[in-house]
């Protein structure tokens, strides 16, 4: 295993400062830590943490920014989920939700199955990729400094956004969110003003 790298981004640190500063902000999280640092953050009715379904937040954000288009939306996975969905960046792109914003927590290595390199340690960029598809805000974000640069795009809906945030490779204590699938169903409708079953 590699030896997490200093110089990158505290990622607990940045997801409870993006919520901070976007409280209002429907939030898919995807499979593992990004749903870990989304719960450390501050369990609310408006996330939506999505078990096992490797490779789906971000094509679930663009249903929901899609559906909700008053709302502002984050999806917030990891590099080896996205990786998983490349697809998925260029239906985002092809739509062009002016609410929707992937956010990729960046460690380079796939967290959940052992921390092996994944392709953007390989060379891959996925604000690369993004930009390819034609996504119309991209940003590389390597200080925790760029958060505030982030939040104000996020909540001025201009485009679609991809940000790409280089964090640590880190193993950090897990913070595991409710695993009840219905109930995070309906408290999630209940925060959408939506009939609950």
């Amino acid at each position: 295993m590699n030896q997490p790298r200093d110089d990158r981004i505290d990622r607990r640190a940045f997801v409870q400062g993006l919520l901070r500063a976007c409280p209002e902000a429907l939030v898919i999280s995807g499979l593992g830590s990004p749903s870990y640092d989304l719960f450390a953050a501050g369990d609310r009715p408006e996330n939506f943490y999505l078990w096992g379904a490797m490779g789906g937040a971000a094509a679930m954000g663009l249903g929901l920014a899609l559906a909700q288009p008053a709302r502002r939306v984050v999806v917030l996975t990891g590099d080896g989920e996205q990786l998983m969905g490349l697809g998925t960046l260029a239906t985002i792109a092809a739509q062009q939700p002016a609410n929707l914003s992937i956010v990729v927590l960046d460690n380079g290595h796939f967290g959940e199955t052992g921390m092996q390199r994944s392709h953007t340690s390989l060379g891959t960029s996925l604000a690369t990729v993004a930009r390819g598809c034609g996504f119309g805000e991209i940003m590389e974000i390597r200080d925790l400094n760029a958060l505030p640069a982030l939040a104000a795009q996020v909540r001025q809906r201009k485009a679609c956004l991809l940000a790409q945030v280089f964090v640590r490779a880190e193993a950090l204590a897990r913070a595991l969110p409710p695993r009840d699938g219905v109930h995070l169903k309906n408290r999630f409708r209940a925060a959408l003003g939506l009939e609950t079953f």
